[in-house]
């Protein structure tokens, strides 16, 4: 397996966490804690835009982080450096010789990359010493929030787009370098043709389009000077930038220069529309390009597009074959973050002793997470429609859906035929920190997306006012978070 964050990146990442999670950890060294086994749950409370799923992402680059994961000399020599309030070291050079010899030796199980999943359900659950699960949140959460909330927003362009392809154009407007080539993966993922973005073609393998900037044609006397020397230069890949001027006399230029393509035998590709009216250009470019018998050529359109513009300019009429998608898409402009959790869910003191579960409680019952080794099944119809899922505790088997509880009180009852068939989402990934897995290409992952959403019923995935995705709690887990509220209300009272 290729492992992407080491071609990109030349430093350890073990520090690449908060400060918090080594002070926690040196904290369970000190309390003698090394020897417990804790159960952790990534998951997320509330869809992202207003909508009901998302699109598990990020599970290799999770996996390529966890690859011979340990902190390196240099890593370590940093950490000498940290001082407490008074001056003294943060911490004891013997929890730093610890560290240096510390290898991760945890269990992952993960929904497989591309996966629906929606709110409060485990995207992936570690498994392992306390302190390692510990350690690896803060990095868990920001490869799996951001990829996931990007795929996510691209799937609903692609649906917005309706069959057309949609570039990804956002390299200039990313959040930094990183930000910019996970931004591309996941874009891909979500349904994207292809990147500008050369740099994540090249590392993922991903098909990258581009046309040509305004500072062509103003770099020319003339705009069909720039156009003519642009049809020199890549005959076979023109794409005539338009509205540098007048947006419809550069359509006029891009007709001439394409219709001399044409008679040295070449086909010309296309116009790209980027500022004005993209409705009312569009179909005046439409109707010149068809007019001068070159209704082969595709008219782009970019300019801050994202899947709510794509949808109105399409319900217009508009007449254009190809979106390019910027700074809406890399940044997720409107959500800028999916809100994306690590809670512990259970501990022991050995792996020899019996699980004693955890849950966060809170007033609001949105923010009460759920006790156990999670499981997630998923119910499907006799034609491989979702119909729902039931969260429990894999120690716990069997099961009783027609006794669950909705973890959505607008959702109805799960109660279903014994012989439903279904599906346990989360796959075994890492083995005491070895991979048991395949890891599927970006392609296969680009299709399980389409193939999932193609199974999901309409009124969960459209935009405006989506029914919520029916999520439960089997009877086990539902009685054990009453037991564990009681518990805590009565040690508070005490």
């Amino acid at each position: 397996m290729i492992n992407h964050l080491k071609l990109l990146y030349k430093h350890p990442l073990t520090l690449l966490t908060d400060l918090y999670q080594l002070t926690m950890a040196y904290g369970y060294w000190k309390s003698d804690k090394l020897d417990q086994e804790a159960v952790f749950s990534l998951f997320f409370r509330q869809a992202p835009f207003n909508g009901s799923y998302a699109i598990a992402t990020g599970l290799k680059t999770v996996l390529e982080y966890l690859e011979d994961l340990q902190f390196s000399e240099a890593e370590l020599s940093y950490l000498t450096t940290l001082e407490s309030e008074d001056g003294c070291p943060l911490f004891e050079q013997a929890f730093l010789d610890y560290l240096s010899e510390l290898r991760f030796t945890c269990h992952v199980d993960a929904v497989p990359e591309g996966s629906l999943i929606f709110p409060h359900e485990p995207i992936l659950r570690v498994q392992g010493p306390l302190l390692q699960c510990q350690l690896l949140e803060t990095a868990l959460l920001n490869i799996i929030n951001f990829q996931t909330l990007i795929a996510t927003k691209t799937t609903r362009i692609y649906r917005a787009a309706q069959g057309a392809p949609i570039l990804e154009f956002g390299l200039r407007r990313a959040q930094g370098i990183d930000g910019a080539i996970t931004a591309s993966r996941a874009a891909y993922i979500g349904g994207c043709a292809a990147t500008s973005n050369v740099l994540a073609g090249k590392l993922y393998d991903i098909p990258i389009k581009g046309t040509h900037a305004h500072s062509w044609v103003m770099s020319f006397a003339t705009e069909h000077e720039a156009f003519t020397a642009y049809a020199d230069a890549m005959p076979k890949n023109c794409v005539f930038l338009v509205d540098t001027y007048d947006t419809l006399e550069g359509v006029k230029t891009a007709i001439d220069v394409s219709l001399q393509l044409k008679e040295k035998g070449y086909i010309p590709q296309g116009i790209r529309l980027d500022s004005g009216d993209l409705l009312t250009l569009s179909q005046q470019a439409r109707h010149l390009l068809d007019n001068a018998g070159l209704t082969e050529m595709k008219i782009v359109a970019s300019n801050d597009l994202d899947e709510h513009a794509i949808l109105k300019l399409k319900a217009a009429g508009a007449c254009i074959d190809i979106w390019g998608i910027g700074t809406q898409l890399v940044t997720s402009y409107d959500q800028p973050a999916l809100g994306g959790v690590y809670k512990l869910a259970a501990i022991r003191p050995n792996p020899q002793s019996d699980w004693q579960y955890r849950m966060k409680i809170s007033a609001q019952s949105l923010k009460t997470s759920n006790p156990g080794l999670l499981q997630i099944r998923r119910f499907v119809d006799s034609q491989g429609f979702l119909m729902g899922d039931l969260l429990y505790n894999q120690l716990n088997l069997p099961i009783n859906t027609k006794q669950s509880k909705s973890l959505n009180e607008t959702t109805e009852p799960l109660n279903l035929p014994t012989d439903t068939r279904y599906t346990d989402l989360l796959v075994p990934c890492l083995r005491y920190g070895e991979c048991v897995c395949a890891t599927p290409s970006l392609i296969e992952i680009r299709q399980r997306v389409q193939e999932q959403l193609a199974f999901c019923p309409e009124h969960y995935t459209r935009f405006d006012s989506p029914q919520p995705y029916p999520v439960h709690i089997d009877e086990y887990i539902a009685q054990l978070k009453q037991t564990l509220m009681n518990s805590q209300s009565t040690v508070n009272k005490e």
